[in-house]
C-alpha cells in the first residue's frame, strides 16, 4: 500500500515539473515580448485599425472585381484607444505579453505534456503518436491565423461602425480593445483542435463515429451558439467561423473511424485464451 502511494506521489511530482517548465518556458517568452510590446502592439495587435491592412485590402479587391462598391475601400477608423487609469496600459502590455508568451510557446507546452503521458502509453502507440505535437499545434495556429486574419478584422469593422445613433461616438477602451483581439485568438485556436480532442475521446471510448454523425445537427447549432460570442452578431460572421469548424467536425468523424478500426483490428489479432 505504501509503494503505490509513494507511487502516485511520484507521478504528481514528474507532473509538477512538466508544468513548472511549461510555464517558466511560457514566462521566458513573455519577457521577450514584453521588451519588444511597443513594436508588436504597433504592428500586430493594433494592425487590424489600419486601413490598409491586407483583409480589408483584400475583401475591398473582390468586391470592386464585381463591381460592388464596398466600405471596405475607404475605411475610416479612430486609431486612439482610451486609457482610463494610470496603470492600464502597463496591466495591458503584462497580460498581453502573457497569452502571446502562451500562443507562442504552445508547442513547447504540448511537448512537456507528451512527455508526461508518453511513459504510460505501449511502445507501439508511443510510435504511432508522435505526430501528435505536430498535428496539434498545427491545427492551434492555423486557428491563430484564421481568427487573425478572418475573424478579428470582421469583428473590428462590425463594432467600429455599429451606431445605435448618431449622438453616441465610438471611442473603445485599450483593455476592451485587446481583451476582444487576444479572447478570439485563443478561443479561435482552441476551436481547432476538436479533431485532436476527437482522436482522444475516441482512444478511451467516450465517443463513436455513430455518436458524432448522430448529433451533428446538434454540433452545428452549438457551433453557431459559440460563434455568435467570439465573433460580431451577424449572420455572415457566424457563417464564416462555423463552415471550418463543421469541417473540422467531418474530419473528426473520419479521425474517430480511423482510431475505433484500429482498436477492433488489434483486439482481433490478440490472442484468445
Amino acid at each position: 500500500m505504501a509503494e503505490k502511494e509513494m507511487s502516485f506521489l511520484d507521478h504528481l511530482e514528474e507532473l509538477r515539473w512538466h508544468l513548472v517548465r511549461s510555464f517558466i518556458a511560457i514566462f521566458v517568452v513573455a519577457i521577450l515580448v514584453f521588451f519588444n510590446i511597443n513594436y508588436i502592439f504597433d504592428t500586430i495587435l493594433l494592425a487590424h485599425l489600419k486601413p490598409d491592412f491586407s483583409t480589408y485590402q483584400f475583401f475591398c479587391k473582390v468586391f470592386s472585381s464585381i463591381g460592388i462598391d464596398s466600405s471596405f475601400c475607404n475605411i475610416q477608423f479612430s486609431q486612439t484607444l482610451q486609457s482610463l487609469n494610470p496603470t492600464q496600459q502597463l496591466m495591458t502590455a503584462i497580460w498581453s505579453s502573457l497569452i502571446l508568451g502562451f500562443i507562442i510557446a504552445f508547442p513547447y507546452v504540448l511537448w512537456e505534456m507528451w512527455r508526461f503521458i508518453a511513459p504510460g502509453l505501449h511502445v507501439n502507440e508511443r510510435k504511432k503518436s508522435r505526430g501528435f505535437i505536430f498535428t496539434a499545434s498545427f491545427l492551434f495556429f492555423l486557428g491563430i491565423l484564421f481568427s487573425y486574419f478572418v475573424i478579428i478584422p470582421m469583428s473590428v469593422y462590425f463594432f467600429y461602425n455599429f451606431k445605435i445613433s448618431d449622438a453616441v461616438q465610438n471611442n473603445f477602451k485599450l483593455d476592451a480593445y485587446i481583451s476582444l483581439i487576444t479572447n478570439t485568438l485563443l478561443g479561435v485556436a482552441v476551436f481547432f483542435e476538436l479533431p485532436v480532442v476527437i482522436y482522444f475521446l475516441s482512444k478511451i471510448g467516450l465517443i463513436s463515429p455513430e455518436f458524432l454523425r448522430k448529433y451533428r445537427k446538434h454540433a452545428l447549432v452549438l457551433v453557431l451558439i459559440l460563434s455568435a460570442i467570439i465573433t460580431p452578431p451577424d449572420v455572415a460572421s457566424q457563417v464564416i467561423v462555423a463552415v471550418p469548424i463543421m469541417f473540422l467536425y467531418e474530419i473528426g468523424i473520419h479521425v474517430s473511424k480511423y482510431v475505433i478500426n484500429k482498436q477492433n483490428k488489434n483486439v482481433e489479432k490478440s490472442p484468445r485464451v
